[in-house]
């Protein structure tokens, strides 16, 4: 893997990013398992690309970053981009995927998803409908948890194609006080996660208001998790950034 390797650095809780990292921690793990080794990233970025964002990214130190609006002309030194066709404003996407390795590009399976596969496994990048979406396009009827459920029926040829990660603005904490947002969008994504085997490492980081995150990175449940992290953002974007360590069992090669 190119960049630091989880573990090495991120250990503590800050208030802000001013070129250290804050981070909840997940499991430590003192020696290393066999298998691969993914480190994944996924932040908001609410269209911005300064240097500070780039510094933000790069401090990070993925294999893979799942981008949520992300600036049309946001590149990443060492990394592969592959982007929604549909543009969620003048200058921006909804989401996209990053890659240190080649991306085999996959049709987007909904305008706000990016994906691809990357080393035989899946990788999507989604914008969620949030509690005010409109009953627009891209998001379908006018019910909140109906628009959930709308979007995850779209996901479920990608999100079934495993193994997959999926990761993003999901806009739903999946614990704890949700005020503000919908039971019924939180129970829909949860049935989902279940019915494709997926874990959700970042679902007890905290996010803002003194709630549960709302960005998310999504593994198989057979995946160990090394590692979990949350980097506050404030100054940069209304979402903070979040990042898993993981190792695929049973597989060798690849990063590490």
């Amino acid at each position: 893997m190119q960049g630091r390797r989880a573990g090495s650095r991120d250990r503590r809780e800050e208030g802000s990013h001013q070129g250290h990292r804050a981070v909840a921690r997940a499991e430590k793990v003192t020696a290393a398992p066999a298998g691969r080794h993914w480190r994944i990233g996924t932040w908001n970025l609410a269209g911005a690309s300064t240097p500070a964002h780039k510094d933000v990214l790069d401090d990070m130190a993925c294999d893979v970053l799942l981008l949520t609006e992300v600036r049309t002309d946001l590149t990443l030194d060492g990394y592969e981009r592959h982007t929604t066709s549909a543009l969620m404003g003048p200058t921006k996407y909804w989401s996209a995927i990053y890659s240190r390795e080649p991306l085999e590009l996959l049709p987007d399976p909904h305008p706000a998803s990016a994906a691809a596969r990357i080393g035989g496994v899946t990788m999507c990048a989604s914008v969620m409908p949030w509690t005010l979406a409109a009953e627009l396009w891209p998001w379908g009827p006018a019910s909140h948890g109906e628009r959930m459920r709308h979007t995850t029926d779209a996901l479920a040829s990608v999100l079934g194609s495993g193994p997959v990660v999926w990761g993003g603005d999901l806009n739903q904490p999946l614990t704890g006080n949700i005020a503000g947002f919908a039971r019924a969008a939180q129970a829909v994504l949860i049935e989902e996660l279940d019915r494709h085997g997926l874990q959700v490492p970042t679902r007890d980081l905290p996010g803002k208001n003194g709630q549960a995150a709302i960005d998310h990175i999504a593994a198989p449940r057979d995946w160990r998790v090394l590692d979990a992290g949350r980097i506050p953002v404030a100054s940069l974007s209304d979402h903070d950034a979040y990042w898993v360590a993981t190792v695929r069992k049973g597989f060798s090669g690849g990063f590490g």
